[in-house]
């Protein structure tokens, strides 16, 4: 287990009411800091520490990088309300709560006044704010040659993105392994994928059912991935 990193603890519980744990939870931010304080595929130190106007930030010669926390695991409660509405309560697997399987940190300054990663990847209809997609347009952008929703905010970040020299590289700094298949290039979908023509939101109970059991499933294999780690 990381040190000092709970893998159980639920970050609403020390968030103050109607408040956003990623902002407010200083466990969520000390376990970020923990997490991705680490030595980059180059061999450097990535170290991140709080400052007043960021959340986590890194400066050094790589540069300099401020972060946000984001959860990674949506249930799609706006997307797909209607839908949702229309399951029983008790056929829908229950909560998981927001715990650091879930989280993740992104380049959180805008540039050029245009929207910031988390902010593309939760408007864009062919993403939804679905992470599996995401990650899938990460993927190609490090390859750099297949086109994806999320291209300018990714470019805009490029520098960010640098630090990891390869998708294999960014996977395994933040422990996103349990997303990947054994290739190291297949993403783990929460929901049948075919090159962004199928929605991003399920339209019907059994794919909504199943995306929350793939999701949840990543949760507890990404906890387990991180309390793995010395």
């Amino acid at each position: 287990m990381t040190a000092g990193v709970d893998t159980s603890f639920e970050y609403h519980s020390d968030t103050p009411p109607g408040k956003d744990p990623d902002r407010y939870s200083p466990t969520l931010r000390r376990h970020h800091q923990l997490l991705w304080s680490k030595e980059l595929p180059s061999g450097e130190f990535f170290d991140l520490a709080p400052e007043p106007k960021s959340y986590l930030a890194h400066r050094s010669h790589l540069g300099e990088f401020r972060l946000s926390s984001d959860a990674i695991t949506t249930r799609l409660q706006k997307q797909a309300a209607s839908l949702i509405s229309s399951i029983p309560k008790d056929d829908i697997p229950p909560y998981r709560g927001y715990t650091a399987g879930s989280a993740l940190v992104f380049p959180g300054i805008q540039i050029g006044g245009q929207q910031v990663i988390n902010q593309a990847r939760g408007c864009h209809p062919l993403i939804a704010d679905r992470f599996d997609l995401t990650l899938e347009c990460i993927r190609r952008h490090y390859l750099g040659v297949e086109p994806n929703p999320l291209s300018d905010a990714l470019n805009r970040y490029k520098d960010f993105f640098a630090l990891f020299n390869t998708f294999d590289g960014y996977v395994k700094f933040f422990l996103l392994q349990d997303l990947v298949e054994e290739d190291g290039v297949t993403i783990k979908y929460f929901h049948d994928f075919k090159n962004f023509t199928t929605p991003a939101v399920q339209q019907d109970k059994d794919q909504y059912l199943d995306y929350l059991r793939r999701k949840n499933n990543f949760i507890t294999a990404r906890n387990a991935t991180i309390d793995a780690q010395p």
